[in-house]
């Protein structure tokens, strides 16, 4: 979705609450509020505090009661600001969640022999959605289906059906189980203390290869044009903003804001026009009726209980598998959202949200359905849609040069996910089954390819990586401590890091790839400070952590035991 520029300001206001000073876990994170210590104060504490006294790290349900304390103070604010902007975001997430929710789907119906299918994923993710936009502390987080949890989801099945020959639903329900317990001590013992998009191109390229393996090669080099013109479209309408004098502005704010729905639409309808209409296209699989996928099946509902005692205690280790891999993806996803770049100033709450997840998480495994945790790429889409601009307090020297001070913001509210995950469940109906049925496989992965455009375009990643191919005589100085073949190497450490775990997926030990995710964590905390100077690491990494780090100052290491230090 385009948004008017990319230049902001760092120095955003601290936030103030009914006349008690308080600091976020950084507006860059959007964590819980506390109350403001001084560093000679706060730093000895951290050190003496007892694991379980009062604001010791696992004083059980300690950043709870934060949180529900951050969630009663934003609730009804959550409510108040609805706007044309809003609406937009929520017809832009419903696209990049549903359509791709979809494909796993796809994938989901063929590699756990039909248990679950198209209507099982939209369940889950409209079902969560909904949850999470009541009731979460961060509303700005999206939910959905992931790919990680399909490649889980495989190998438990084959491990169900092809080795030990039991019930595929019974496990992955006890499963999903032991995980929603397993967040829940997350949540109570402050896991959060302890933690700190290529993927759509790839699936994009998915796509096409099974349109290829499908369809006839007129209809295949047609998917090929209609994926690079849906992505496309998409790009040249999101900078219709930059069209001036071009059509009235509200006209061209309206063709940004809705970019990606438009270009949907228009190559949906293409392949229906003249000879297009005569190729035999690839389109989304769907169903005609509101039941699960399997046939065996009559209801959303699984009777878990007659699973033998000895697999309920077995299913103990994928469920653990499961709790690591959404506790790190829906913290990820959480913290992605409200980084500095969007000026978020209300607080979040992810101890909370984790014990939400938990809940959801469970109760999807009593339905039979695939759970929902954060989606990486689509929260940060998210808040990226709901930003804007507002005039930041001016100084005299900036009135006198006549300076422009713009300051970006968030428009922090709970429609937006409300109306995406409403929508999704309306698509539950089998009617709206059959919409969702004109859609070509090629715009879905046009729709890929752009959300990884979107996704890249933020991330400095990318302008780390062209670095690397720029003449060093035409790079720019760089701050004290800070060289360019530090830059370079930690660059490059990424991609290759990024290549393993990548591969990792493609391979037998696929269910194990959360765990080395978690290995990389000790990894990037105490090794590479090591290798790369304070400075580096502040300048490759800063944008997108929270305080906390090894790197961080003094001042910084004592904000953030402050922040998480009951008053």
């Amino acid at each position: 979705m385009a948004l008017e520029a990319d230049n902001i300001s760092d120095g955003l206001p601290t936030a103030q609450a009914r006349g008690a000073e308080f600091i976020s876990q950084q507006p860059a994170s959007g964590g819980v509020f506390e109350r403001r210590r001084t560093e000679q104060d706060a730093a000895p504490a951290a050190s003496r505090t007892p694991y379980f006294a009062k604001g010791g790290r696992l004083r059980p349900f300690r950043l709870l009661k934060l949180d529900l304390r951050n969630l009663r103070s934003r609730y009804l604010s959550d409510w108040t600001v609805f706007n044309q902007q809003v609406l937009a975001s929520a017809v832009y997430i419903f696209f990049t969640n549903i359509l791709p929710g979809i494909t796993f789907a796809s994938d989901l119906y063929v590699l756990t022999g039909k248990s679950w299918g198209t209507i099982e994923v939209v369940f889950s993710t409209g079902l969560c959605g909904l949850a999470f936009a009541l009731f979460s502390a961060q509303p700005l987080c999206i939910l959905g289906v992931t790919g990680p949890f399909s490649v889980l989801a495989e190998n438990i099945y084959k491990l169900c059906n092809e080795h030990f020959r039991v019930d595929f639903l019974s496990v992955m329900a006890w499963s999903l189980i032991h995980a929603g317990w397993m967040h829940f001590l997350l949540a109570i013992f402050n896991a959060h203390d302890w933690t700190m998009h290529v993927i759509y191109f790839h699936k994009a390229a998915l796509e096409l290869k099974r349109t290829h393996s499908h369809a006839s090669l007129a209809a295949f080099l047609y998917a090929v044009i209609g994926a690079f013109g849906t992505c496309i479209l998409a790009i040249l309408l999101s900078t219709a903003n930059s069209w001036q004098p071009l059509f009235h502005r509200y006209v061209r704010l309206g063709l940004s804001e809705y970019a990606a729905a438009i270009s949907i639409i228009i190559w949906i309808g293409i392949p229906r026009i003249g000879e297009l209409a005569s190729l035999d296209h690839e389109r989304l699989e769907i169903q005609t009726t509101f039941r699960p996928t399997n046939p065996d099946r009559d209801t959303f509902f699984v009777k878990f209980w007659e699973l033998p005692v000895g697999w309920i205690f077995l299913s103990i280790i994928p469920g653990a598998i499961i709790t690591v891999l959404f506790y790190f993806d829906h913290e990820i996803s959480s913290i992605i959202c409200t980084v500095r770049r969007y000026g978020t100033q209300k607080p979040g709450g992810f101890a909370w949200d984790i014990a939400l997840l938990g809940l959801t998480t469970m109760v999807c495994g009593i339905l039979g359905i695939p759970p929902a945790n954060g989606l990486l790429p689509q929260a940060p889409l998210h808040s990226e849609s709901l930003m804007h601009y507002v005039d930041a307090e001016r100084t005299e020297a900036d009135q006198q040069d006549n300076v422009s001070n713009k300051v970006s913001r968030t428009y922090e509210q709970r429609y937006s996910s409300f109306l995406q995950a409403a929508f999704i469940m309306i698509f539950v109906s089998p009617p709206f089954q059959k919409v969702l049925g004109l859609t070509p496989t090629s715009v879905l992965a046009g729709l890929f390819m752009f959300m990884g455009y979107q996704s890249l375009s933020v991330n400095p990643i990318l302008e780390r990586i062209a670095y690397l191919l720029t003449p060093p005589s035409e790079l720019a100085p760089l701050p004290a401590n800070v060289s360019w073949l530090g830059m370079h190497a930690y660059t490059i450490t990424q991609i290759v890091l990024t290549g393993i775990v990548f591969g990792v997926t493609l391979t037998v030990a696929a269910p194990a790839f959360p765990l080395i995710i978690i290995a990389l964590v000790p990894l990037r905390l105490t090794l590479m400070n090591k290798i790369w100077t304070r400075e580096t690491l502040r300048s490759v990494d800063g944008w997108a952590c929270r305080p906390g780090k090894p790197e961080d100052t003094a001042e910084e290491q004592a904000m953030a035991f402050d922040e998480k230090s009951v008053p």
